[in-house]
Parts: structure tokens; sequence; C-alpha cells
């Protein structure tokens, strides 16, 4: 009989104790006492919260990718002419792939490990978008000049921009980027193919 009531005021104490010290959270988890005038039973209240898994936001590629079957110097020699008669002027045709080559032997088994057969690239500008982004934001100089680079694998082109709009959130100059971005990804999808 004392071994009942010890276990009876043990679970009494450790039922207070978790009624004062519970998180206001955890309340809501805990059933409420029976009430001896109305003798109803417990009520569980257990809030019922759906899960939502969070997705990360969409990050839009800072590079702008296009893939098109063709020979390197063929898919080249169109953009370049579609680059220059579009108003962007072509000041830098670095053959970078024929650079790299000379580092060939001191490289080792570290030179080309993607087996790339060639890679170019054009440095270009336009006068008229380096002014208008230069008025809204001088910063953004940075973007000037643009330049593409292309690499020849297994019988495909890929053709790399990196996109102005992207790289410019959050300046005055964003809009204009975009812009220009979207008149140079119209320029390369429409000459190299």
């Amino acid at each position: 009989m004392i071994m009942i009531r010890k276990n009876i005021l043990y679970i009494l104490f450790l039922s207070l104790s978790i009624n004062v010290f519970a998180a206001p959270e955890l309340e809501a988890v805990l059933p409420e006492a029976v009430s001896p005038a109305t003798s109803t039973p417990p009520r569980t209240s257990i809030p019922v919260t759906p899960t939502i898994q969070e997705q990360p936001p969409l990050v839009e590629p800072l590079v702008f990718v296009h893939k098109v079957k063709g020979k390197m110097n063929k898919i080249y020699k169109r953009l370049f002419t579609a680059l220059e008669n579009n108003g962007y002027y072509v000041i830098f045709e670095p053959n970078l792939g024929r650079n790299l080559a000379h580092f060939s032997k001191r490289w080792g088994k570290d030179y080309n490990k993607n087996k790339l057969d060639s890679i170019r690239s054009m440095v270009f500008c336009n006068g008229w978008y380096a002014n208008k982004i230069s008025n809204k934001d001088p910063n953004m100089l940075a973007l000037c000049p643009l330049h593409v680079t292309l690499f020849h694998k297994q019988g495909y082109t890929s053709v790399l921009f990196v996109k102005p709009g992207q790289v410019s959130q959050g300046s005055a100059a964003n809009s204009i980027a975009l812009e220009l971005e979207q008149d140079v990804i119209r320029i390369i999808r429409e000459s190299a193919r």
C-alpha cells in the first residue's frame, strides 16, 4: 500500500512538473485533465500542420549554353559575321585551345582531361550598349567588353555566353543588360546552327 502511494505521488509530481514547465507549444499536444464535474473524457488537441517541403529557389544559370552539331570553324565564322552584322564589333579572337596546347608537356596528365578538340573565344563590344550601361551604373562596365567562348568535342560545338542580365541584378543598369543579353542570345541561336 505504501509503495502504491509513493508511485501515485511520484506520477502526480511528474504530471504537475510537466504541466508547469512545459513549453507553450507542447501544451497543445498534452491531453487535458478529466474534469471531475463534467467527467468528460480527455480530449487531445494535436495540431495538424501540413509538412511543406521547401524547395530551393530556382536559380537561372549565369551562363547561356548553346550546343549544336557541326564543325567549330563553320559555326565560329557564322557567329562572327552575325555579331558584326548586328552592331557588335569583334575586337579580339583568342585561340584558347592553341594557347593551352603549349603547356601540354608541362601539365602532363592534367592537360585537357575533357578531351576537347578546340577552344576559341570572341571578345566583342557594342558602343551604344556600353554607353547606356555606363550612364546607368558605371560599375557595370565590368561587363564590357563581352565575350563568347566556343569549344568543340565529338562533332558538337558549344557556344558559351555569360549572361549580363544575371550579373547585373540589383543594378540600375539591369534592364539594359537584360536587353543586351537577349539580343546576343538571339544572335547566337540564329547564327550557330
